[in-house]
């Protein structure tokens, strides 16, 4: 059991939102939309709602991130750097520990998909199946431990620069754990969580495995569930519902991660506002945790109907 995670039990609930950029914008207009995103507002909109926790991506598929990494650059070589100039990593914590919110990030297991430069430099390749003439397919044991080590690195220099302004992880793609990290020598589950941890030992880290219900746990070096949950939850009543039934997993902490929209950070509000509320209460009472999904604009800013949403939410549990 990890004690070191009681904060984030105590948290209750928290706000998670996918700040990307499609691959075909330039260096030039996304260090543009980060400069522009307005980390105040946003923290008062946080802080507002009583949120206690807070998600950004540093990046998805596009190959932007939003913080810069020489180690990064150095490896994949694209100039200007489609890392971002500003670290919006570290101005939102600054401005976000004022108001006692902690700061979380996300970043995906693997290389992004979309750019085929970093996808190459960095000896990423994704899904390990070799497709037949009859459509079957058989899965390679690939280790791509080139591919890892770079990887590692690469989150190694995040780490160190931001410390303990960084509280935990979401590492997402986590689908080929036995092929890729369920290994007695590094790279492995072990030598990633400590890439992740590099700056600060206590950041709590979780590595998803896609949608499970029930919510499972990957690794026994993870802190706390990734728990993605899609469409489970009783929009209706009848739909089957994601149910804890205590604090731990095989040792983490009980954790889901769903969206208040049609989808990832986007749509419109797929719940009643009485829904969350209690859904969340429920999950609570069990000393579980939720975490909400919400669209962010480019500006950095929650939308009016999911922030008027959160309001709720806020309201009702705080």
């Amino acid at each position: 059991m990890r004690a070191y995670t009681d904060w984030f039990k105590d948290s209750k609930w928290g706000v998670f939102t996918h700040y990307l950029t499609s691959p075909n914008t330039t260096a030039e207009d996304w260090n543009r939309m980060v400069d522009n995103f307005q980390v105040e507002k946003l923290a008062a909109q946080l802080g507002e709602v009583k949120a206690k926790y807070y998600f950004i991506t540093i990046g998805q598929n596009s190959g932007h991130y939003c913080s810069p990494n020489a180690t990064y650059d150095k490896y994949v070589g694209i100039q200007p750097s489609k890392c971002s100039t500003r670290d919006l990593v570290s101005d939102l914590y600054e401005v976000l520990s004022l108001k006692g919110i902690k700061l979380m990030v996300y970043l995906p297991s693997g290389a992004p998909s979309e750019d085929k430069v970093a996808v190459r430099k960095l000896n990423w390749r994704w899904g390990y199946r070799n497709k037949w003439p009859n459509g079957g397919t058989e899965r390679r044991k690939e280790r791509l431990v080139e591919f890892q080590l770079k990887w590692e690195a690469i989150i190694r220099e995040w780490s160190r620069r931001w410390g303990r302004k960084v509280s935990g992880w979401w590492i997402d793609g986590c689908y080929f754990a036995d092929e890729m990290y369920r290994h007695p020598d590094p790279p492995n589950f072990q030598s990633f969580a400590s890439a992740l941890k590099a700056g600060n030992s206590d950041a709590i880290v979780a590595f998803n495995p896609g949608v499970q219900n029930p919510v499972i746990s990957l690794t026994e070096f993870e802190d706390y569930t990734a728990g993605e949950i899609s469409n489970t939850l009783p929009t209706n009543g009848v739909e089957p519902c994601v149910i804890p039934l205590n604090r731990w997993v095989n040792g983490a902490q009980y954790h889901i991660l769903t969206f208040l929209g049609g989808c990832w950070c986007q749509g419109m509000p797929r719940f009643t506002d009485d829904l969350p509320p209690a859904y969340t209460r429920y999950v609570n009472s069990w000393d579980g945790i939720v975490t909400w999904d919400v669209p962010i604009t480019k500006e950095g800013l929650i939308p009016e109907l999911f922030f008027r949403q959160l309001m709720v939410l806020g309201s009702t549990l705080r």
